[in-house]
């Protein structure tokens, strides 16, 4: 039997909550299966960790990680915490520290879902955004200048290497490729005239090597009206780190909202451990109330299910989230619904166990 260890961060305010769903998903997946099975270690890190500690993890917490194969991450942030120190001490330091280059985010619109466009059909709406993750905008390269004097300056440098946009770009191409799907570059080479000049020149050379994969190229300006006019010239989307952030934000509404959109932080290499979570934030205010909504959790273990090979049960498990919100009678708040976090999980676990015995029974 095979062992997946997967390290499990449930953050901050509605984190644990949704992130003791998906966890039930998984172990239910193994169960069913009983050919591997997942083992869960737990670390109290996040902004209440920092309010004691002064810190968001412990010092040694990459070295702690790298013994998992997986990092399964609920949502950091709480007031009283700056963002930037809740994001660059904790999210941003491990992706860096282990190299999980690719940022992957689907946006489907799932039937059931909540439909927010006129005239644009479901199936229009069928993107998946791979989002450079390690450098760019968020390279943390800067400085800051005479702080609190008149002639305070603060520089902030977006790093853009070879290395690392030829990787992403390619990356893009091998899924555009593999799905049989066409490929859009999101940039803004007419105002950044080096970074995204040069992002733009990489696409275009690596599109030599793909005679077989349509590409476009659009500005990040004319991609967001587009996604939301036309969505369904977006199939598999590459851009850099902060535009990826920004328009995949956009297109979780599209697909939903936030309680819909899950990421997953990948080190496709698997010298490092990757890493899965719900994009949506800590949203304090709900903390402990029951009415988080656990589905963007339950959907970034079903990407985890993918990344190790389990491709059928990811599909089973999206499927039971599709099946869900089709029945329409178990959801949260946040989708017009009145049931509580657990109830919802408890129900895609019910879907799965009994989709799982109708394949049994028809061997």
């Amino acid at each position: 039997m095979k062992l997946n260890k997967i390290a499990v961060i449930p953050g901050d305010g509605i984190g644990p909550e949704v992130i003791i769903e998906g966890i039930k998903v998984l172990k239910t997946i193994a169960d069913l299966d009983q050919r591997f099975q997942f083992e869960f270690t737990y670390f109290p890190w996040g902004c209440e960790y920092y309010s004691k500690y002064n810190k968001m993890m412990d010092e040694d917490g990459i070295e702690k990680l790298k013994e998992y194969e997986a990092i399964y991450l609920g949502a950091v942030g709480f007031p009283g915490v700056p963002d930037h120190i809740s994001l660059w001490d904790l999210l941003l330091k491990i992706r860096k520290s282990f190299d999980q280059y690719v940022n992957i985010r689907p946006i489907t619109l799932l039937n059931g879902a909540p439909y927010p466009l006129k005239d644009v059909k479901r199936e229009d709406i069928n993107m998946l955004f791979i989002r450079e993750n390690s450098e760019g905008e968020y390279a943390g390269a800067g400085d800051w200048l005479y702080k609190g004097k008149e002639q305070e300056v603060v520089i902030q440098n977006s790093v853009f290497s070879r290395k690392g946009t030829e990787r992403i770009i390619r990356y893009a191409f091998d899924t555009a490729r593999r799905e049989k799907r066409s490929l859009s570059s999101i940039s803004k080479g007419n105002a950044l005239n080096y970074s995204m000049v040069f992002w733009d020149q990489v696409f275009e050379d690596i599109s030599k090597e793909y005679p077989d994969v349509e590409t476009s190229s659009y500005l990040v300006d004319a991609a967001g009206m587009l996604m939301i006019k036309d969505p369904k010239r977006f199939e598999v989307v590459v851009t850099s780190n902060l535009f990826g952030d920004i328009l995949t934000d956009l297109g979780a509404a599209l697909a939903g909202g936030l309680g819909l959109a899950a990421g997953a932080n990948i080190n496709p290499e698997r010298e490092f451990p990757s890493m899965f979570e719900p994009i949506h934030g800590s949203a304090p205010d709900i903390a402990g109330k029951q009415i988080a909504n656990p589905l963007a959790a339950i959907w970034s273990a079903s990407q985890m299910l993918n990344f190790w090979g389990y491709e059928s049960y990811g599909k089973q498990v999206l499927a039971a989230i599709e099946n869900l919100l089709i029945e329409g009678k178990l959801l949260t708040p946040d989708m017009n619904g009145h049931s509580s976090t657990s109830e919802v999980g408890s129900r895609v676990v019910d879907i799965i166990k009994a989709a799982f015995k109708r394949e049994e029974t028809s061997r």
